[in-house]
Order: C-alpha cells, then sequence, then structure tokens
C-alpha cells in the first residue's frame, strides 16, 4: 500500500512538472522596471492570437516577445524602442493603436473623413427642407389648394352611434 501510494505521489509529480515550467517569474530590481513591463507586455498584441496581449497569451511566440521585452528592458532600452524593434520584427499589427503613418493614414483619416460627411450631409438635408418650406405655394397651386377646402366644405359629415360599440363613428356623405 505504501508502494503505490509513492508511486502515485511520483506520478502527480510529474504530471504537475508542465504547469509549473508555464509559470514564467521575472525579477526587477525596480519597480518602475517592472511597471513599463507590464505596460508594454499588455500594449503588444500577440500575433498568433486574435485580440490577445503578449501578456495574458500562452503561446510560445508570445512567450519569446515577453522575453525579448524582459531583455531589452534590462539593457535600457527605451519603451519606444522596444515598440520599433517589435514593429520591425512582427510588423504593426503587434502594435493595439497602430501609429499615424503614410500607411496608417487611411486607418486613421476613414473615421473621422465619414463623421464630417455625415455633418454634411445632415446641414444639406436641412437647409433643403428649409427651402422647400419656406417657398410658397404657386398661383396653380394655391388654386388648386382652394377648391379642395371649398370642396370638402359642401361635403357635410354624419355622426352616429352604433348599438354594438360604444365610440361615435363618423361616415362622410359623399353627393
Amino acid at each position: 500500500m505504501a508502494r503505490v501510494s509513492v508511486w502515485l505521489l511520483i506520478l502527480l509529480a510529474a504530471l504537475s512538472l508542465p504547469a509549473l515550467a508555464a509559470v514564467e517569474v521575472r525579477q526587477f530590481d525596480d519597480p518602475v522596471l517592472e511597471q513599463r513591463y507590464r505596460d508594454l507586455t499588455a500594449t503588444l498584441r500577440c500575433p498568433k492570437c486574435e485580440n490577445q496581449s503578449i501578456g495574458d497569451s500562452d503561446s510560445p511566440i508570445a512567450g519569446d516577445m515577453r522575453e525579448r521585452v524582459y531583455q531589452q528592458l534590462q539593457q535600457g532600452r527605451s519603451d519606444k524602442e522596444i515598440l520599433d524593434f517589435m514593429v520591425d520584427r512582427f510588423g504593426d499589427y503587434v502594435l493595439y493603436n497602430p501609429r499615424l503613418e503614410g500607411r496608417t493614414f487611411l486607418l486613421w483619416g476613414l473615421p473621422a473623413a465619414l463623421v464630417v460627411l455625415g455633418i454634411v450631409l445632415v446641414i444639406l438635408l436641412v437647409r433643403a427642407r428649409r427651402h422647400v418650406a419656406a417657398r410658397g405655394l404657386s398661383e396653380t397651386e394655391r388654386a388648386r389648394l382652394d377648391s379642395l377646402v371649398n370642396r370638402q366644405g359642401a361635403h357635410h359629415d354624419t355622426v352616429y352611434h352604433d348599438p354594438a360599440h360604444h365610440d361615435p363613428v363618423h361616415h362622410e356623405r359623399n353627393e
């Protein structure tokens, strides 16, 4: 019985080794450097994972990127230098907020252009409606309106109560 429990403990220890190997421990002497590491790994996107930072990803490439960030921080590089290195190596995709450059101008400019276009369209529609409302009726339109109003005045509406319903029913009498 004692042998079985020893073998069971060895088996459990062997199975838990991969879980221990996945935990990365980074030593920082300076808490500011450690915060920069956290900020950078939260800012960089994993190229393999969909919409996940390298700080949250378990993929091997994210682990490699975290190691590179750590090494460069230990070498005294600035955040901009580290980000430039990562962009040079992996492309603009690793940045959650792409930089404003010639290649990304459409990405940044298109939403603003669509907002401006929407505002211009609203202004033009409002002005067109005001112009139509401000314009008076022509003589033909006025005569047609007068004839319709006079014709309606000649007809009388009759109101009677339907015994099946409590509301009065209106019927127009055509002559």
